[in-house]
């Protein structure tokens, strides 16, 4: 049985139809519960950080590792993962060549586990918040909204690392290539179930497609990185928001005509 991330609340889980194992997000949620279990009978600690507390029960080795990831990842979203090196982080970080290779012994291992590490942080700012919201249209809404703030709140200059990669890595097949399509089919699962949720919420019809409209609302979200970070479309939180409200209306219940 897969665990739905969107469904994960801080009483427990909640148990959804199989999707296909147990994503990144949710083995990510469930980790952070795990290390947290002993400092509470709940699952999840609604305010207290994840990273934060995983940070308390590592080695300096783990936070050293911790730190360049850090800094990969912001580099990453501004010069892409083909940008990354070990040498140029360890210049950033003035750190030795040899100390930074015994950490991730290749730029595969490196540009995977930043992939991981963005995913991490993209957990902690737009899904992890997005759970305290009540299930269907307001954890729909929180959802989006968290998406759209991320890179800012995270301090990306180069806007989402994961739109940032796409295009760099589309053509390019191997590890690293599949480890990005896990992570964001990922998230369209967690749009899909957060949909599905909203139809068993009534708020959206009985005969909605969740996975047209994750479609949809992701598509809405690229679109919104594209108007602010190419574009430079003033309006584009705008135009993002209403394309967000016509696709909750165009699901709603239709009023009764009696």
């Amino acid at each position: 049985m897969s665990i739905s991330a969107t469904d994960a609340h801080p009483s427990g889980l909640k148990n959804h139809p199989p999707l296909v194992g147990i994503s990144f997000i949710s083995s990510v949620l469930i980790g952070t519960a795990l290390v947290s279990s002993h400092r509470s009978r709940d699952l999840f600690l609604p305010d207290a950080n994840g990273r934060a507390i995983l940070l308390l029960v590592m080695g300096k080795g783990e936070i050293t590792r911790q730190q360049i990831l850090d800094h990969a990842v912001a580099l990453a979203s501004k010069v892409g993962l083909g940008g990354l090196t070990i040498g140029s982080l360890a210049d950033d970080l003035s750190l030795s060549k040899s100390g930074l290779y015994a950490h991730f012994q290749s730029k595969e291992a490196l540009q995977i586990k930043t992939l991981e590490a963005g995913a991490e942080r993209f957990i902690d700012t737009v899904v992890r918040p997005a759970l305290k919201a009540p299930r269907g249209e307001p954890r729909l809404r929180a959802l989006f909204e968290n998406w759209c703030r991320w890179p800012k709140q995270c301090s990306l200059q180069g806007g989402c690392l994961f739109v940032q990669v796409a295009a760099e890595l589309d053509d390019l097949p191997g590890p690293v290539r599949d480890k990005l399509v896990q992570l964001q089919n990922d998230w369209l699962d967690v749009l899909v179930n957060a949909a599905r949720a909203a139809v068993s919420e009534g708020h959206f019809r009985k005969d909605v497609d969740v996975e047209q409209f994750a479609y949809e609302l992701y598509g809405v979200e690229l679109m919104f990185h594209h108007a602010t970070r190419l574009l430079g479309d003033p309006r584009a939180e705008e135009r993002a928001k209403a394309s967000f409200e016509s696709l909750l209306e165009s699901r709603r219940p239709k009023p009764s005509l009696d």
